[in-house]
Order: C-alpha cells, then sequence, then structure tokens
C-alpha cells in the first residue's frame, strides 16, 4: 500500500482532535476535521477555535486560510481517518467506548481499499480489535485485519496522545510516540503518516500494548499523587505544615515527592487507571487505593470548608451563615488553562454552593461564563472577590492568583489546597 496520505479525516475536534489536525494541515496536508458540535465546525470554518491552547489560534487560522484545513459534521473520504473521541465512564467505573464505536461506523461507509484508521482516544485493552470488528461488521466487503498475520485492505492502529495542556503543540511535535497496529503492515503506515510533523521517535509495538501504555503512564502518575495527597490529609491531623513537609523530604538525592492539590482532575488521570481496574478487579489493588485516596481528597476539602465556616461564625456570633461569602479561586484542572473536565476544583466550588447558605464568588480568569452547575455562583475578578468575601478557597495556582498583593487576603480565612502561600512565599 502506498504510504501517502493526501488528505486527512479527524474524527473528534476537541483538545486533542483539533490541535493534531491543525499540526497536519500545518505541513500543507488536507485535512478535514469532523464534530457533532455544529458551533465548534463554525468557528473551525471561521478561523478561529472554541479551545484555549497556546499558539493553536494563529495554527488554525493559517492552516483554514490557506484552504489545508476544514471542519464538517459530515465524514468525507480521505486516506487516512484518526479517531479522537471521548472515552468517559459510566456507573460503577465501567468504561464507555460508544462514542469510538459510533466513529468507527460513520466513518464505514466512505473507507476505501489502502486507507488506514487510527484510533488515538485513551481506551481500555482491546478498543483497537473492537474497533477492526465494528468495521468488519459494516464493510464485509473490505479485508478488515482481527489478528497479527491478517491480509488487509485496511490498516488499523492505535497511538494515543501523550501531551500537556498549554504545551500542546509543542509536546505532539516533540514528543516519542508509540504506536500499536494490528499488524505490522499497519504499524508502518501509521509510522509513516506521524512522521508528518512528529519529530519525537515513533516506536512500532501492537495494539494492546500500545493501549495498555498508555494508561500505564496516566496511573503511573496518579499513584504518585495520590501519595501526596495521603500525605496532606495525614499532615492535617497531625498539625503539620504539608508544603514545609514535601520541600524538606525532596532534599533527600532519591525523593521527588509531588504536591498535593484539592484531587486530580483532566479527561486522562482522573479517569484512565479505572479502565485498568475494570479489566482486572482482583489484581490492580495499588491502582485501585490510588484512584480512592484522590477521589476522596475533594470531599476533605469541603470538610475543611465547613469547619472554616462553623468557627468563623463561632467567633462572630452576631453574623448568619447568609452573612458569610465564600470565594472560590480556580475551576481548571491545571494552572492556566481553561480545561474543567474531571476538574476537581470545579466540584468542589459546585459543592460548596449546593450544600452551603452562603454567597459564593467564583474567579477563575480562563472562562467567560459559569457552567450550569454553578447557577449559584457569581463570577467575578479576583479583586472584587476578595473585597466582598471573608473565606478564601485557594483551588488552582494561575499565574494571575500568584501576582495578587498580599495586602488583598488581610483577615482572609484562607484554605490553601494547591500550596498557593507556599509558592508565593506568605
Amino acid at each position: 500500500m502506498s504510504s501517502t496520505f493526501d488528505t486527512i479525516s479527524m474524527i473528534g475536534l476537541g483538545y486533542i482532535g483539533l490541535p493534531t489536525a491543525a499540526m497536519f494541515a500545518s505541513r500543507k496536508k488536507n485535512v478535514i476535521g469532523i464534530d457533532i458540535n455544529q458551533d465548534a465546525v463554525d468557528t473551525i470554518n471561521s478561523g478561529q477555535t472554541h479551545i484555549v491552547e497556546p499558539d493553536l489560534d494563529m495554527i488554525v487560522a493559517a492552516a483554514v486560510n490557506q484552504g489545508y484545513l476544514k471542519a464538517s459534521t459530515t465524514v468525507q473520504p480521505a486516506d487516512a481517518f484518526l479517531i479522537a473521541v471521548p472515552t468517559p465512564f459510566r456507573g460503577n467505573h465501567e468504561p464507555d467506548v460508544s462514542y469510538v464505536e459510533a466513529a468507527a461506523r460513520s466513518i464505514a461507509p466512505v473507507l476505501k481499499k489502502g486507507d488506514l484508521v487510527i484510533l488515538e482516544s485513551t481506551s481500555p485493552v482491546g478498543t483497537t480489535e473492537s474497533l477492526a470488528k465494528w468495521l468488519a461488521e459494516e464493510r464485509p466487503d473490505l479485508k478488515i485485519p482481527l489478528g497479527p498475520n491478517d491480509e488487509a485492505d485496511i490498516n488499523l492502529a492505535y497511538c494515543p496522545e501523550r501531551v500537556l495542556p498549554g504545551k500542546v503543540i509543542h509536546e505532539l511535535v516533540s514528543n516519542d510516540r508509540i504506536i500499536g497496529g494490528i499488524t505490522k503492515a499497519c504499524s508502518e503506515r501509521a509510522i509513516a503518516l506521524y512522521q508528518t510533523f512528529v519529530q519525537g521517535e515513533c516506536i512500532e509495538t501492537n495494539s494492546r500494548t500500545a493501549e495498555m501504555c498508555k494508561l500505564t503512564e496516566n496511573s503511573f502518575r496518579d499513584v504518585n499523587i495520590a501519595f501526596a495527597n495521603e500525605l496532606s490529609v495525614i499532615c492535617g491531623k497531625l498539625g503539620i505544615d504539608v508544603w514545609e513537609l514535601i520541600a524538606l523530604a525532596n532534599r533527600h538525592p532519591r525523593v521527588n515527592v509531588l504536591r498535593p492539590g484539592p484531587g486530580v482532575g483532566g479527561h486522562c488521570i482522573a479517569v484512565d487507571p479505572w479502565f485498568i481496574v475494570h479489566s482486572a478487579p482482583e489484581q490492580a489493588k495499588l491502582i485501585r487505593a490510588a484512584r480512592e485516596v484522590n477521589d476522596y481528597k475533594p470531599h476533605w476539602v469541603l470538610e475543611k470548608v465547613r469547619e472554616e465556616v462553623d468557627a468563623y461564625l463561632a467567633a462572630n456570633p452576631e453574623r448568619k451563615e447568609s452573612d458569610v461569602t465564600i470565594a472560590c479561586f480556580g475551576l481548571a484542572f491545571k494552572p492556566d488553562i481553561d480545561d474543567l473536565r474531571e476538574s476537581p476544583a470545579l466540584d468542589i466550588a459546585a459543592e460548596i454552593a449546593k450544600t452551603h447558605n452562603s454567597r459564593v464568588i467564583v474567579v477563575e480568569p480562563n472562562i467567560s461564563a459559569l457552567p450550569a452547575s454553578l447557577d449559584k455562583g457569581e463570577l467575578r475578578t479576583p479583586q472584587d472577590a476578595l473585597a466582598r468575601s471573608q473565606i478564601v478557597v485557594m483551588l488552582v495556582n494561575h499565574k494571575p492568583f500568584l501576582a495578587l498583593k498580599e495586602s488583598l487576603f488581610a483577615d482572609k480565612v484562607i484554605i490553601d489546597t494547591c500550596g498557593y502561600l507556599s509558592a508565593t512565599g506568605r
């Protein structure tokens, strides 16, 4: 089969799909982006972006203006199809691959001999094999590889993203890629496609190992974060400054304890370990325990908020809870991005607004409107929030927060979940 790809189709134009589509288009490949969100499609076709990511807006604008990138809600023929759709979980942390199946069945009618299909969505082990079966059901006239020795009219592979929000463009180009084909020929064609713009090494394996590799990477990070979060809970009980403790422990030449936070967020780390637990529930003991520690941390923060509100009211008996204003600083799952997916900060702020009979002010400089779960909150500037509040909950260390004058926090009760006071030297 030819290794040239004149037209590339990206199924899903979210935080991974759009930057990947833009990178192919920046190399003068004709790219058709497909998404069910008409507003996202219209925004992209106008040369703009519907997500915040450094440099992405410039790349998309240039690609659209030069005619290399267009978006649509309708699947069209191409030489390569990349699938980057959500893979959430449902019920008792059961993986939901229905979006992947829907994407597979949507591209099946336009597939032709020689096409390449790559799954990029973080997925449970075996999903690429399921993708092959779905395509085979839809297109019995084509040879779809189901095993490593099968002949194929269509090449299938798995290649997970491994990028950091805020640095997606740089890392798409520079990071190594793990590429697992159903067959060796599938891997080789997928590598040829990614070498269009990837400067990192493209490493060949099989699809199941590639799937497990992505889950392993995020589970490793989750376990390490859980250690830090558990330390923060223990230190809270023992009256120890966890930030000072970690700084001291990290002076050991072989110790690098991470910084705790209000929980773990993002579409990957908060979700992917459960895929392993679901696949091997009896064996994944440590991975499950880490998830439970990190899932508990937002509840611990909420307990601290309730304690501080009660303490404030006890010290000010003339006031009622409705007289108290709580300011929540940050909603994104990490600093300096607009991504609220699986964000513990968002969950904490929403729960405060729901369960406290207090005024709740939210400060999040990377969004223009509050999500529906915070319909009882008010979105305000940092200065306005600090002027009106008595209790401040620091949830995310956005750069604008770090630059705030110390005097603005005078007489405030500060609940520091993200090491804000340590980061600012206060």
